[in-house]
């Protein structure tokens, strides 16, 4: 036993300290010190666990974890269950009968209450012939901020993050990220009012904030864009030192028309117009990769090149952004039958790279949109085909069409479907199915922070959550929830910009610096520019920014359905 013996304090304090451990430094007699010590090196020298200064473990407790890190001041009392790997901070406390288990990182001075379950892992669910039990664990790990109180009988589920200074009150029910400051509770939990007043969001400020980018953005697009035109070649380029592409090309119209209204002024838009419709392959109707000469190659695999299917988008709205569209048909898509549509969608890698099968349907659901506005209608039933395979193999549970995977968890599922119904379903103008599930899906991504916290964000895993969460706002399903992952994901994208230069594709951080993908161009000012838009939209803020995305992020349908 670890607490007072039962002759000194009679048998009700047999294990005083077991249960009230946090005056056992003060109040243990020498004798019962000296055994949490033992206690305590054994664990460091058989397992490997960091213990700090002045802690205690009870050894009613039981602690079964891989990996353990508990800084100076910690305790675990009697009844607690800990397994998986915990690394704590200073002064952290894990009351009686409390779990942690899973991927679990705590800050300096958590306190968790009696009873309380903290869960850094789940069971999937995808395979409904499989029983719950022998499907494989999934952990995205919980992180918990400095200073952050945790009531009694909580439950913190896998994936969330909890903001510093933050209050979790009893019997609260967490499934999403718990800002700073905040108390918060319910189930699930919501926040009730601010412990930190000075961090709650403000809506004027945030207008405030969407005005100012706008100003400063729209001031430096003539520098955003001069910073990428290569003279020698007459081309742009997606940012300096890098060859020009066909994409850059696109994107430079998308920018100048976004935050300037009208073509780059580097070259006469009616020469614009003419280089990208004389990129075009008559034969194929597809522009394929640039050439260092400023040729294109000719796209040999068809919509399965990945440049010339994003090309299918990119040309054709910087052409529309123009006032022109491609010379001829794109005949690939218009050629395809009914038969060849659904071979084409059975082929694309939808259980390991739902990304690129859903560029796939996006390229082909752009080119059904362009043939049909110069009145080529394609081979009949090819268009409902698409549709109806679509909406006859969606995943009724999550709303996509792909699967997670442990080593990305729920990325290529969304970033697939936000690809596949952006040229489908947005495009034409009709409903999405399961749209709750999607947005589900959707909240339980974001809460991935392999790729949501605000150093590891890239323009296209944003994209890819706020464009399906735009898409289904109709519903008014978990609106709460979405919007206050809007305002954490748009607070943070107004932070990204770069001085004269635009958006990185990837977030600036000092961890990311000198990352190709981190530095200011194009492509990174084109779609955090639309993320922007979207997000603020979401929050009923959009007028503040005085511009509208009207190429291939618009938000509008491009087309009906007839």
């Amino acid at each position: 036993m670890t607490g007072v013996p039962a002759a000194e304090g009679g048998p009700f304090d047999r294990n005083h300290f077991d249960y009230s451990p946090w005056s056992f430094w003060d109040e243990a007699d020498e004798r019962v010190r000296q055994r949490q010590l033992d206690v305590q090196r054994d664990l460091v020298r058989r397992r490997g666990y960091e213990i700090g200064e002045r802690c205690f473990l009870s050894e009613l407790a039981s602690v079964q974890n891989e990996e353990f890190r508990l800084g100076n001041g910690g305790y675990v009392a009697a009844g607690a269950y800990l397994s998986g790997s915990l690394r704590a901070g200073r002064d952290c406390t894990i009351n009686p009968y409390a779990v942690v288990r899973g991927a679990v990182r705590l800050g300096d001075a958590v306190r968790i209450g009696a009873h309380t379950s903290i869960l850094g892992f789940n069971h999937t669910t995808e395979d409904p012939d499989t029983e719950v039990f022998r499907q494989p664990l999934r952990s995205l790990g919980i992180t918990i901020g400095d200073d952050v109180w945790i009531g009694s009988h909580v439950v913190v589920l896998d994936g969330v993050a909890v903001g510093d200074r933050s209050v979790i009150a009893a019997g609260a029910v967490v499934t999403k990220d718990v800002p700073a400051g905040a108390i918060v509770g319910g189930n699930p939990a919501r926040v009730l009012r601010w412990r930190v007043p000075a961090l709650a969001p403000r809506s004027d400020d945030l207008v405030g904030a969407l005005t100012a980018f706008t100003k400063t953005a729209r001031a430096q697009a003539p520098q955003v864009l001069a910073r990428c035109w290569d003279p020698d070649t007459g081309l742009f380029v997606d940012r300096p030192g890098v060859a020009p592409t066909v994409r850059s090309q696109c994107d430079a119209i998308e920018v100048a028309d976004l935050l300037l209204g009208r073509a780059p002024d580097q070259l006469p838009a009616q020469a614009q117009v003419d280089r990208l419709r004389g990129w075009q392959d008559p034969e194929t109707g597809l522009v394929g990769t640039l050439r260092p000469d400023g040729t294109v190659e000719r796209a040999r695999d068809g919509l399965s090149d990945p440049d010339a299917a994003y090309h299918v988008l990119s040309a054709g709205y910087a052409l529309d952004l123009l006032g022109s569209g491609f010379a001829e048909p794109i005949r690939v898509a218009s050629r395809m039958t009914a038969e060849e549509v659904v071979t084409g969608l059975e082929r694309q890698p939808w259980a390991t790279s739902a990304w690129s099968a859903g560029a796939w349907v996006d390229a082909l659901g752009t080119a059904l949109h362009w043939n049909r506005r110069r009145g080529d209608r394609g081979t009949p039933g090819a268009v409902e085909a698409l549709f109806g395979w679509l909406v006859t193999t969606v995943d009724p549970r999550t709303g996509t069409w792909g699967r997670p995977a442990p080593v990305d968890g729920l990325r290529q599922v969304v970033n697939g479907f936000y690809r596949a119904s952006r040229g489908t379903f947005a495009q034409f103008g009709l409903p999405v199915p399961h749209p709750e599930r999607v947005v589900d899906t959707i909240l339980e991504h974001v809460r991935d922070a392999r790729f949501f916290r605000p150093e590891r964000q890239d323009a296209c895993n944003v994209l890819d959550v706020a464009h399906p969460l735009w898409l289904t706002r109709h519903t008014g399903y978990r609106a709460e929830e979405v919007a206050q992952v809007a305002r954490r994901l748009l607070t943070d994208a107004l932070g990204h910009w770069t001085d004269r230069a635009g958006f990185g594709f990837q977030a600036p951080h000092p961890t990311t610096a000198g990352l190709p993908a981190a530095a200011p161009g194009l492509q990174g000012t084109e779609m955090w520019t639309a993320v922007i838009w979207l997000l603020a939209d979401l929050l009923g803020l959009a007028d503040a920014l005085h511009y509208r995305p009207r190429g291939v992020h618009r938000p509008e349908p491009a087309t009906g359905p007839g």
